[in-house]
């Protein structure tokens, strides 16, 4: 077997994991599909290098005929049917899923990708614990000798996985000396592991798929789901897949997405700091009217932010598919219970504000915020499961109205500038620790918020943006500046001996991908060379 793992014992029990016919699964579904993917990320710098010429994107004419076909997705699995809450976090420590699993909430979006530092013991661990969860035998006892077991006494929460975007590497597992598709690992070993055992749970192999770009790269996880349900016989359509639509050429292509998998599909998802990042990442050099005011100041309901979660909502529900709102990060404050009542405030508005719109669920980033969500998704169901019904006849955007970004309300700030240095170095510090959901200011962060903020910040020195609180240009120098004491700040916090081991290296690796000539794609590739 020309497959080589760097190393069989990550965490203990991993050999459980690394069988040699799981691996050889892995191995297959590598070569199978490893090219195709090469392929179609070639083709995304293609596709924005053709934006870069025109400042525009628009639906696709090819397509015409699936937009304005009469077709539905596959009516969803009993389990599947009302997602009006979804717990989101990492899947491992083991605490922490027995948590999610525990919540009250109706799904746990197990994730592997944007929520977890991909080393490889947190990918092993990870597949460990969705196992144990999957036999209910998933339990931790802390150093403490407290014990956390799975609940009795209600359901538990659905298990939807989350695995790494096409764009990501596994650099612990080789084939033919190449690092293995990271996308391909995470699913194929949970899949290996769990599919059989979830199906005699009355629940199944579901996942959320992130960051595609293209209804092509949709087509290829079709491909994928149904060589290995062949592979393990298991029926077709056993696999349920909801896609996150966190990427602005994505928006063009809703009805694109849930064809290409409708025999395995189950929703789409409107997120905020990913779609926005992508929105950077695609009109970076289209001039003053695509830079986004302080990233703090672009809500949802800013008129090109609207007209992207209105336009999925009818397109899921046109064809029979759920539409899932995006996420409430705020974390209880019980020092400071005023700030914790007024963030919950906001959550609540914002949730109403989605399940008036017709969304059938929304995430949530802590347990505490799991009873607020339900109660307002439940004053909008009543005793219906979902709002699929909702179909939203009226509802007309044009691709203008998706790239309005002029529309949003809001300025360029040092304040805003300064918030994205010491949010993009914080994070990545604590990310490049091992842990990729972090505490920021009572926001349960992930990976899209330091993409947003550092991508911010290099858009801003592109266009020289004039701050409107201090009258200063954005400069290298300025950024230089403000990131020196930004860090120094942070070393402050924290201590000289974490600023050495992980924020001086976060700040290095931001003030590096900030100052560049050159965008880099994503924080988390060269953040990934610097774990282990």
């Amino acid at each position: 077997m020309a497959i080589t793992v760097t190393d069989r014992q990550p965490v203990a029990r991993a050999e459980q994991i690394l069988t040699p016919k799981a691996l050889a699964f892995v191995e297959e579904l590598h070569r199978r599909f490893a090219g195709t993917r090469n392929e179609l990320l070639e083709a995304r710098q293609a596709k924005r290098d053709g934006v870069a010429r025109t400042s525009r994107l628009d639906f696709l004419p090819e397509t015409q005929e699936i937009r304005d076909g009469d077709w539905k997705v596959a009516e969803a699995p009993a389990a599947l049917r009302d997602r009006r809450v979804e717990m989101t976090g990492p899947a491992t420590p083991a605490k922490m899923a027995i948590n999610a699993l525990n919540s009250g909430a109706k799904v746990w979006l197990a994730d592997l990708e944007d929520a977890s530092t991909p080393t490889w013991p947190n990918v092993i661990d990870a597949i460990l614990n969705l196992r144990d969860a999957a036999t209910g035998t998933l339990a931790y006892t802390s150093p403490e000798g407290k014990e956390y077991t799975l609940r009795t006494d209600a359901p538990l929460a659905v298990v939807v996985a989350r695995p790494r975007g096409w764009h990501m590497p596994e650099r612990h597992l080789l084939i033919d000396g190449e690092p293995a598709v990271g996308a391909l690992v995470d699913f194929g070993l949970h899949f290996f592991h769990t599919a059989k055992q979830l199906l005699l749970n009355g629940h199944g192999p579901y996942y959320y798929l992130p960051k595609m770009e293209s209804h092509l790269e949709a087509r290829l996880w079709n491909d994928v789901f149904v060589f290995a349900q062949d592979f393990l016989g298991i029926p077709q359509g056993s696999v349920r897949a909801t896609m996150l639509i966190e990427t602005i050429p994505a928006a063009f292509e809703m009805d694109e997405f849930l064809y290409e998998l409708r025999d395995h599909a189950s929703g789409l998802n409107a997120g905020r700091w990913d779609y926005l990042f992508s929105i950077i990442k695609y009109f970076r050099d289209a001039g003053e009217e695509f830079v986004l005011p302080d990233r703090a100041s672009v809500v949802m309901t800013a008129p090109f932010m609207r007209a992207y979660t209105e336009l999925l909502v009818k397109t899921c529900h046109k064809r029979g598919a759920f539409a899932m709102g995006g996420m409430a990060a705020v974390i209880p404050n019980r020092r400071h219970p005023e700030v914790t009542e007024a963030a919950f405030a906001k959550v609540r508005a914002d949730k109403t504000r989605e399940a008036n719109d017709g969304f059938d669920g929304s995430w949530v980033a802590h347990p505490d915020l799991v009873p607020t969500c339900r109660e307002v998704f439940d004053a909008a169901l009543g005793e219906r499961p979902n709002q699929l019904d909702k179909q939203r006849p009226e509802v007309s955007v044009t691709a203008d109205q998706l790239i309005d970004i002029a529309s949003a309300d809001g300025q360029v700030t040092e304040g805003g500038l300064r918030l994205n240095l010491y949010v993009a170095v914080a994070y990545t510090a604590v990310w490049l620790s091992g842990n990729g959901a972090v505490a920021i200011h009572n926001l349960m962060e992930d990976a899209a918020t330091a993409e947003i903020s550092r991508s911010q910040v290099w858009q801003q020195i592109r266009n020289k943006s004039v701050l409107a609180d201090t009258g200063n240009t954005v400069t290298r120098e300025l950024v230089e500046k403000i990131l020196g004491e930004e860090t120094e700040r942070l070393r402050t916090e924290f201590g000289d001996e974490a600023f050495r081991l992980y924020y001086q290296p976060a700040s290095k690796l931001i003030a590096e991908i900030c100052l560049s000539e050159d965008y880099t794609d994503f924080l988390t590739t060269p953040a990934y060379e610097l774990v282990g």
